[in-house]
């Protein structure tokens, strides 16, 4: 297809895709007071008379402050909920989008990235929730025991939408790695050998995108990182083995030459040949006909 008729393809496709996070967003708003209370269920709160519930040795004052602050709410908690319900759709477009220029061989492998991708979103999104309580709770830890902490919903929700959102996200991380190794970029032995920087690089990125400043919702998410890292890795190398046993010349670059087989094979004894007769005498060429041939030189 020309430029524009990609173009109109991926409008196509982005438009189908917001229009299912849409119609997902309105369908959560009709619930939004029973997704604010499993969202903010984490949170250790204060009883009637501010002291902690449970047995829990702080606790936290959930307050909205402003007027437009519940419609806010509303609006947040209903368009993430939309966001995250809505994976299998937009992960769909996406396939759609990118499968024309698919052989049928990646078509296959692509549908079974698609099955892979969306549980593993959802299970970055329940392991952000698993690891939600503990957070809040060293955050609230952090500040003076004379002190009562008084936390703005809207606040704690961003803190849970962006773990969760991130979680979700990091997870298709190694599905990335392995995309790229059955579509022949890289190789599982030049992924090995990146795994220092790979370490290094997931932490520092869960340092800067985990919310809070404490080191255990960092390794919460750097832990996994790293281990499904090594998953893809192993699985990119026992692809790079089976390919190479169908095809030994499969690992080579696009400009390096195979091995040759340059055997010399024994050559049997000479054979005699008789020799052709001498060829016949051309005639003279006349002199008129030489000037001719030398005006054309």
């Amino acid at each position: 297809m020309a430029l524009t008729e990609h173009l109109r393809e991926l409008r196509n496709r982005l438009v189908k895709s917001v229009l299912a996070i849409l119609v997902l967003t309105i369908a959560a708003a009709f619930f939004y007071r029973e997704i604010i209370d499993f969202l903010t269920a984490p949170i250790p709160q204060c009883g009637p008379d501010g002291k902690p519930l449970g047995g829990q040795e702080r606790c936290a004052m959930v307050s909205t402050i402003g007027l437009i602050a519940p419609f806010t709410l509303v609006l947040k908690v209903s368009l993430t909920t939309g966001l995250v319900a809505a994976v299998p759709v937009w992960l769909y477009q996406l396939w759609r989008f990118v499968a024309p220029g698919l052989h049928k061989h990646e078509k296959r492998y692509s549908l079974t990235f698609l099955g892979a991708g969306t549980p593993l979103f959802l299970g970055g999104v329940a392991f952000a929730y698993a690891v939600l309580p503990t957070t809040t709770e060293m955050l609230i830890s952090l500040s003076p025991t004379w002190s009562t902490a008084i936390m703005p919903v809207d606040d704690y929700l961003d803190i849970a939408t962006r773990m969760v959102v991130v979680f979700g996200l990091g997870f298709e991380f190694p599905l990335l790695l392995v995309m790229l190794n059955f579509a022949h970029v890289v190789t599982g032995k030049r992924l090995l050998g990146w795994w220092r920087g790979m370490v290094m690089g997931i932490t520092v990125f869960a340092a800067f995108v985990t919310p809070g400043a404490d080191p255990l919702s960092m390794l919460a998410l750097a832990a996994p990182l790293c281990a499904f890292y090594f998953l893809a890795v192993g699985i990119a190398i026992l692809n790079d083995k089976r390919r190479a046993r169908r095809n030994p010349d499969a690992g080579l670059e696009d400009d390096e030459a195979s091995e040759l087989d340059l055997t010399v094979d024994a050559v049997a004894g000479a054979e005699a040949v008789d020799a052709s007769a001498a060829p016949a005498a051309t005639a003279a060429v006349p002199a008129s006909r030489r000037e001719e041939m030398d005006d054309i030189t």
